[in-house]
């Protein structure tokens, strides 16, 4: 499996306003940075890829607003141009961003990894990823077994991304 090259680190909610400002739900630990003036970011479908042909889009100015952001881009000029934006995600290359440090992990990198109980007992391998309300969730396995396990330090206990291993200690009948 090639690991995608751009990252995802915003999702456009919907316009705001009429001088083309888009409500942004920010898709990163570190919005104040992704979202900085001067900041190119790159178009992406409604699935998560880049948009073929799409222009890169330079923030103008970004605000905090209701938990997400207001964010300007420089090429996006009126309400009627932001309307296209909804739904669609933010972009930034892997190689513009900081590593992940000690204890963290790029969400892409779940993908394709094995899952093992504290004990040493498999329980499959993290086929999709889903945001909730309540947070990020593993989808483990494939059709009719699949589990779905809550991302929560109450669950994940560790992920070694060198050995792909996630390590779990879920509570009592989450994975049956």
């Amino acid at each position: 499996m090639t690991p995608p090259e751009y990252a995802i680190v915003g999702r456009v909610r919907k316009a705001h306003g009429v001088r083309g400002e888009l409500v942004v739900e920010p898709i990163t630990d570190a919005p104040d940075a992704i979202f900085a003036p001067g900041r190119r970011l790159f178009a992406g479908t409604t699935d998560g890829e880049v948009a073929p042909g799409a222009p890169a889009l330079t923030v103008r100015g970004s605000k905090p607003f209701k938990g997400g952001r207001i964010v300007a881009f420089a090429e996006i000029a009126d309400r009627n141009a932001a309307e296209v934006w909804r739904d669609r995600y933010l972009l930034v290359p892997f190689a513009e961003l900081t590593p992940p440090g000690e204890n963290e992990v790029f969400r892409h990198d779940l993908i394709g990894m094995r899952m093992e109980r504290v004990t040493g007992e498999p329980v499959g391998t993290v086929t999709a990823l889903y945001d909730l309300p309540q947070g990020l969730v593993l989808e483990v396995g494939e059709g009719p077994g699949a589990v779905l396990v809550p991302y929560r330090p109450e669950v994940v206990v560790r992920v070694d991304v060198d050995a792909r291993v996630v390590l779990v200690d879920p509570p009592e009948g989450l994975l049956e």
